[in-house]
Parts: C-alpha cells; structure tokens; sequence
C-alpha cells in the first residue's frame, strides 16, 4: 500500500506528534552519523523535544565543532567588513575621480563660452579659438548637408506634382500648366512674354460653365 504524502504542518494529536518526533529524531541522528563515516565530514546535530529534552550527535565533539563554527562566522564576518571597506574606499575614489573630471568640463565650457578667460595664456587662447573655428566649420558642414537634402527633397515633390498635373490635365483634356524657369522667360519672343504677362493677370470676372469652354479674357493693346 502506497503512503499518502505528508502535509508540512503540526500534528494535532500529542501521541502522534511523539511518535512521529522519536522516529525523525532517530532517522536524523542515523543520517548524521552515516555522512560522518561515509565523507569523513565533521558533523554536530542539536535537537530539543516540545518538553525540552536535549538530544545530541557529534563526530567529534559538539562543543569542539559549535566552537568552530563560531571561529568561521567571526572570520567570515570581518572578511566581509573588509572587503565593503575596500569597495567603499574605492567608490570614494572614483566619485572624487569623476568630481575632478566635471571641474575640468565645466572650467571648459565657460572658456569655449567666451568666460574666465583672464588666466589664459597665449597658447591657451590659440587652443580655444581652433577649436572654436573647427566647431563651426562642422557646423556649417551639417547645415550645408541638411539644406542639399532638403532640396532634394523639394525636387522630387515638384516632380511628383507635375506628374499628377499631368494626369489631371489629361483626364480633364486641357493643357498641362507648366512653370518656366526664368531663363525659359527671357528667352522667350515678346509676343510670347506679353502673352504669358496677361495670362498671369488676376480674373475678377465671374465666369459660369465647364472649364474647356472658358476663355480668358486678355486686355485689350493699344
């Protein structure tokens, strides 16, 4: 018959509570006294009954082996003290490392600000205007690249609006609007230019019907 498993909790019943501690009491007890013989290990059990009793195994000596593991706490205890007074000793150091460091950026930056610089010499100031001149040449290098790109960017937009110009010029059958650029303009008869001029004039005219039949009125010349 298989035994049911045993619940961690305290037995209710003082007779069984009793059994069930003399039978673990003397299983521990066997078991302390096999892994000293089996691994040559020191071992020391303590044990007390709920009435007090004291019961007790040692390979040696109990008092022997509780004494020296009061000698291994007390050792491993200053080790551990000595070891956080190392740390703290060289978090200290590195915090007055860092301390000094950020002393040093900030007496920098006033001067690249144009601040303390009465104790300055000569070749201090040199240093500081290079830098200065090489800041300001990357800079404009980035500007110049930002403004490239954003050109970029404009012409491939215009590229796209008159293609969709394009598309609904044809889709409405009337001609595609094109902008000339100011060379185009000049090359331009003058026929041409005077045309162009009066077309770009403002209609304030009210026109009612579809777009293909709309005429533009142009201003009669003298």
């Amino acid at each position: 018959m298989v035994r049911g498993k045993t619940q961690m909790r305290r037995i209710e019943n003082a007779t069984s509570r009793q059994v069930t501690f003399s039978k673990r009491r003397n299983g521990l007890l066997k078991k302390a006294f096999e892994l000293s013989v089996l691994c040559d290990a020191e071992v020391a059990v303590i044990v007390f009954s709920p009435r007090g009793k004291l019961y007790e195994f040692g390979s040696s000596s109990v008092q022997e082996t509780i004494e020296r593991y009061q000698r291994h706490v007390k050792e491993s205890n200053s080790t551990n003290k000595q070891t956080s007074e190392q740390d703290m000793e060289q978090l200290k150091g590195e915090a007055a490392s860092m301390i000094k460091k950020i002393e040093i950026l900030e007496v920098s930056k006033r001067k690249l600000l144009g601040e303390c610089l009465g104790s300055c010499t000569i070749e201090e100031l040199q240093q500081i205007e290079q830098q200065l001149e090489r800041s300001v040449s990357t800079i404009r290098a980035r500007k110049n690249q930002v403004f490239r790109e954003q050109i970029e960017q404009l012409k491939q937009k215009e590229k796209q609006l008159t293609a969709e110009n394009a598309r609904l010029s044809n889709k409405c059958g009337v001609q595609p609007w094109r902008v000339l650029s100011r060379e185009q303009r000049e090359n331009l008869p003058c026929e041409e230019q005077r045309e162009n001029s009066s077309i770009s004039d403002v209609e304030t005219e009210l026109f009612i019907g579809l777009p293909e039949t709309r005429t533009r009125r142009l201003p009669l010349r003298n």
